[in-house]
């Protein structure tokens, strides 16, 4: 296999869930192949470099091996290597513990807050 669609290996490896959410991605601008827009029908091959705007993070592939099924996470990671530079991913791994902190919590059998108590549960949102 010389050359496979774009939105074909971009679900393949597993960047995105479903092949529809990686023809969206190519039809909205957010891929492109070697620093050209990419439509979902772009051929791609080995050694070509495929930028990925997901969730307000550029991500940076570059294409080992070509793959058209979808395979376990394993498999598909020999088959990219990550390009993506430092400063995205430590971005990315921010916004992520970030997104996974318990944000609040009130013990059981307490009610809900009083108004007085969301007001100052509000202020102390804003000055984060």
């Amino acid at each position: 296999m010389d050359k496979v669609r774009v939105d074909k290996w971009l679900w393949a490896i597993r960047i995105f869930k479903t092949r529809t959410q990686a023809s969206d991605a190519c039809r909205e601008g957010k891929v492109s192949v070697n620093d050209l827009p990419a439509k979902a029908s772009t051929q791609i091959q080995a050694g070509d470099t495929v930028l990925v705007k997901k969730s307000g993070f550029n991500f940076t592939y570059k294409a080992l091996s070509l793959i058209e099924k979808r395979v376990g996470a394993p498999l598909a990671i020999q088959c990219y290597e990550d390009l993506t530079p430092a400063e995205e991913l430590h971005k990315f791994e921010h916004w992520f513990s970030v997104k996974n902190q318990q944000s609040e919590f009130r013990p059981r059998g307490t009610g809900r807050p009083t108004k007085k108590e969301r007001r100052d549960i509000d202020r102390l949102k804003l000055d984060d």
